[in-house]
């Protein structure tokens, strides 16, 4: 009897889970509930080389008073971006680069380590993000391709699911992928994880129906 109890409970939270899970997938891609003048929280993925010169290049023209407060985050390796996420807030003024937060995260695999060490790496990174990702609770996540930013949108998602924070998640995929998604593009698009997803030539869009070609954007 208390063995089928305990099968009723599992059968119960299972459904109850697979039923949020349900419920978060609908809903993504629905704007946040927010006014036109509130601000948002954002945090933003920055990677090394090509994919922290065109975020920033994002960032340049967002309104600033409507994304703010900003969190940069760039992989635990890399303080060249952060750097450069530093010298253009400065450009802002001093309130906003006070208020901007900067923030390193371990890899998940680094370039050349094997697929096996990868494992205890990537449990460890995802467990940063969620770390992470549960002090800064931003209101939407920026990012445009490079792996830092799975672990972060994955812990995203897992906070919509258990209701703590609904986190919308925006990625841009790079202007170097023409007809082809990056890997993370398309673990984003492949899962549903991204509210919102946006590509930079009209072969991608054709290629993948639910992304949104905007043009050029760098």
């Amino acid at each position: 009897m208390k063995k089928l109890n305990d099968w009723i409970i599992v059968l119960s939270l299972s459904t109850l889970l697979i039923l949020r899970i349900l419920y978060v997938l609908r809903c993504t891609g629905k704007p946040l509930r927010r006014s036109s003048q509130q601000a948002l929280k954002t945090l933003i993925v920055l990677g090394s080389g090509g994919h922290t010169a065109e975020m920033l290049n994002l960032v340049a023209v967002l309104h600033r008073d409507r994304f703010y407060p900003r969190c940069y985050v760039a992989a635990a390796t890399d303080n060249m971006s952060l750097q450069k996420a530093r010298v253009l807030e400065e450009s802002y003024s001093y309130e906003m680069v006070e208020a901007a937060q900067f923030m390193q995260i371990y890899r998940s695999r680094e370039v050349g380590q094997s697929y096996f060490t990868s494992i205890g790496t990537t449990i460890f990174a995802m467990l940063h993000a969620l770390w992470m990702t549960f002090i800064i609770r931003p209101d939407m996540v920026l990012c445009n391709g490079p792996g830092t930013c799975i672990p972060i949108c994955v812990a995203a998602f897992l906070f919509k699911v258990v209701g703590i924070r609904w986190m919308s998640i925006v990625y841009v995929e790079s202007i170097a992928r023409v007809r082809k998604l990056s890997l993370s593009g398309l673990l984003l698009y492949k899962f549903h994880l991204a509210d919102q997803f946006f590509v930079q030539w009209p072969q991608l869009q054709k290629s993948y129906s639910k992304a949104h070609y905007v043009g050029c954007l760098m």
